[in-house]
């Protein structure tokens, strides 16, 4: 028994490894793309915004084999970015584990989008007004007054990025594949030990996940909890 723990772990190590690198690098692309979002549609002079809000949450309702499909159309060799990447930089993001953190970042960016421009909606404009008033430019009103006050629905919206982007599949597996080492991540090992009729890895793989999962929502509450008690 001992053995056999030994061993499926020992089979987890890589995919949670790599799940671990590409949703933190995936969660902070989102994180930084949806706090901008978000400011820019809590402003209510900004033209078009509702047509860029549905926009910009496409990825939500989307299936993930479409958006999946988009990145490839975009991101793949012969995508008008990605022929660029490789004529220029010599480099691809499909079958890659950035390609993976891309595709993962595309679907949590509404989670952080969708905080951000609440919480920036709740911030106090008399406040920002003051502060533009004695001088302060829009990037110092938003450094100083906006972003503190609104920092907790942003954190909160972070959170849930991070757990969706540890629990993507669809748009991952159109884009980076699913290479044992290289863009397997834990979703992807369940979904192959499924197929390949290894019940028990599956069984550990999808406790482990939901571990993870768990552990990050429990402190992230806690963190926030803690702040404003």
């Amino acid at each position: 028994m001992p053995d056999t723990l030994l061993q499926l772990l020992a089979n987890a190590a890589i995919p949670l490894k790599l799940t671990l690198k590409v949703s933190l690098t995936a969660t902070t692309g989102a994180c930084a793309g949806g706090i901008v979002a978000g400011y820019a549609l809590s402003r209510r002079s900004l033209p078009g915004r509702e047509l860029l809000d549905a926009i910009f949450t496409l990825p939500l309702v989307l299936p993930p084999t479409v958006i999946g499909y988009y990145l490839l159309v975009v991101f793949g060799r012969r995508g008008f970015v990605g022929q660029w990447m490789d004529e220029h930089l010599g480099m691809t993001l499909v079958f890659t584990w950035q390609g993976a953190a891309l595709a993962a970042a595309v679907v949590a960016f509404p989670l952080v989008c969708k905080a951000a421009r609440t919480a920036f909606e709740g911030v106090d404009q008399g406040l920002e007004n003051a502060a533009r008033t004695l001088g302060a430019g829009e990037w110092r009103v938003f450094m100083r007054v906006s972003l503190p006050l609104a920092w907790r629905g942003i954190v909160s919206g972070t959170m849930l990025a991070l757990a969706r982007a540890m629990g993507e599949f669809g748009a991952t597996l159109m884009l980076a594949g699913n290479l044992p080492g290289r863009t397997q991540t834990l979703s992807l090992a369940v979904y192959e030990a499924v197929q390949a009729g290894r019940d028990d890895d599956a069984a550990f793989l999808v406790i482990l996940t939901s571990l993870v999962c768990v552990t990050l929502l429990l402190a992230s509450g806690k963190l926030l909890g803690r702040k404003y008690t």
